[in-house]
């Protein structure tokens, strides 16, 4: 009975939908003595690339299968929005198309949400796609991970940078334990998105990458998401622990919403200064802000900027220290000046190699 109303609902949705269409929107010529509203089902047939019999028996609730290919095509052909796709794959008995293909290459998030993710600061907070693609992120975030935007489009993906950048492994505690965990939550992703070309790129680099995505691949583990504690130790702040929570936007199909919530005072007291070392990184190389400096130059021969007032006034506008110096053999800044002119401690020594 279900499967019954379900394909007389399809057929009154594809009608109503034939219908709307008018021949100039399909691109065909109207010719003489139409009556029909909208396009004929010869019409959409042939736009889609089906025959007309079969068209008709889907109009007519008959008990026929239908391929994902041919349901893209009559989404095409009907002109339908990314809403009403969703709808069509629905009624079709067939796993959702992939929010990827609905949206416009380059789109982003969209203000909204990208204002929400910047609200949770200084909590870290990201936007997620469904293989995992960064599509926004807060300064919190970016100071726990580094800034995605430092990397190519292409590597601003989370299993890419677990997997291949090694300074996630020493950034998070039991690495083995929360890798292996994503790739099982990665998996069930793909198995909601077969045909999804983003998914099979992604998996076979990642397998020409890393060893331990390449063994753990082949065990076919599947996990999904729960809330849960994952544990960091950060260069600059030690020790941070957080519990993740993940949440559906329902304004942008597929796109989840990850936050990170302290689960300790001493996570918590630290999450302003997380927030302005992510600030101080998307500025570009300058020295930190308070009483622990952000890195400085990381290209040899660089200067470090200028230390930043410390965000908290304890000693009536002491100064922030200075920023240490580059990876590469920069040279740290000078002490910024405070409030009251009192200068700050030099901590931002030449460390050249």
């Amino acid at each position: 009975m279900a499967d019954r109303e379900r394909r007389r609902v399809l057929a009154e949705f594809l009608r109503s939908r034939r219908e709307r269409v008018t021949p100039r929107d399909a691109g065909i010529p109207a010719g003489p003595r139409r009556r029909t509203p909208g396009l004929r089902r010869e019409e959409v047939a042939q736009l889609s690339g089906v025959s007309v019999t079969w068209y008709t028996w889907l109009e007519q609730a008959r008990d026929i299968t239908v391929s994902r290919q041919v349901l893209h095509s009559l989404a095409r052909a009907l002109l339908l929005s990314p809403a009403e796709t969703r709808h069509l794959f629905a009624l079709a008995g067939e796993p959702l198309p992939a929010p990827e293909a609905e949206r416009r290459p380059g789109q982003g998030p969209g203000s909204a949400l990208q204002q929400l993710v910047d609200a949770l600061d200084p909590h870290p907070a990201y936007l997620v796609a469904p293989n995992w693609d960064l599509v926004a992120w807060n300064s919190a975030e970016r100071g726990l991970i580094g800034d995605p935007a430092d990397r190519e489009p292409a590597g601003r993906n989370l299993l890419r940078m677990v997997f291949t950048e090694p300074r996630m492994r020493t950034l998070l505690v039991d690495w083995p334990g929360q890798a292996r965990a994503l790739l099982g939550q990665y998996r069930a992703s793909a198995g909601r998105h077969i045909g999804d070309p983003s998914f099979g790129r992604l998996t076979a680099w990642l397998c020409a990458h890393s060893q331990e995505f390449r063994e753990w691949w082949n065990t076919h583990d599947v996990a999904e998401f729960r809330s849960v504690r994952r544990a960091f130790d950060h260069p600059r702040l030690g020790r941070l622990v957080f519990d993740y929570v993940k949440l559906a936007a329902v304004d942008a199909p597929g796109t989840t919403l990850v936050s990170c919530m302290p689960t300790d005072e001493e996570t918590a007291r630290k999450l302003p200064e997380l927030s302005a070392y992510g600030s101080v990184r998307a500025d570009g190389p300058i020295g930190a802000t308070g009483t622990t400096g952000a890195t400085g130059a990381s290209r040899p021969g660089e200067v470090g900027g200028t230390g930043r007032a410390g965000e908290t006034s304890r000693a009536n506008g002491a100064v922030g220290v200075v920023g240490v110096a580059g990876t590469d053999g920069g040279v740290g800044g000078a002490g910024g000046v405070g409030n009251a002119g009192a200068t700050g401690p030099v901590e931002g020594a030449a460390t050249a190699s």
